[in-house]
């Protein structure tokens, strides 16, 4: 079963950008979109677990630091070689300026 985990105040991360969040022995990266919704997904490039908190965030893409694989951060899609697996994505909602993530 799964459960709301508290990641993060709101204001702690950028619009357009995003942070690390480590929880459960797990790694997620937690992103602040364009439009202001919050999204998460795994925080380790499926190409060759690089943390991705160290990428570029653009518009709705974020690149992995290491050899350039893109993904979608709001479905996890892998958009850009050599990244060829998606990354996992996960549930998130904000209440009373808190970033929540349902792990």
């Amino acid at each position: 079963m799964a459960d709301w985990v508290d990641a993060c105040a709101a204001d702690d991360i950028e619009e357009e950008d995003l942070m690390r969040f480590d929880h459960g022995g797990r790694t997620f990266a937690i992103y602040h979109g364009p439009n202001g919704d919050f999204y998460c997904t795994d925080g380790l490039c499926s190409h060759e677990q690089v943390h991705l908190a160290d990428g570029l965030v653009m518009d709705y893409e974020i690149e992995c630091p290491k050899h350039n694989a893109a993904f979608d951060y709001r479905t996890g899609a892998a958009l850009r070689a050599p990244a060829c697996v998606a990354l996992g994505t996960y549930k998130v909602k904000v209440e009373g300026g808190r970033v929540f993530v349902e792990i």
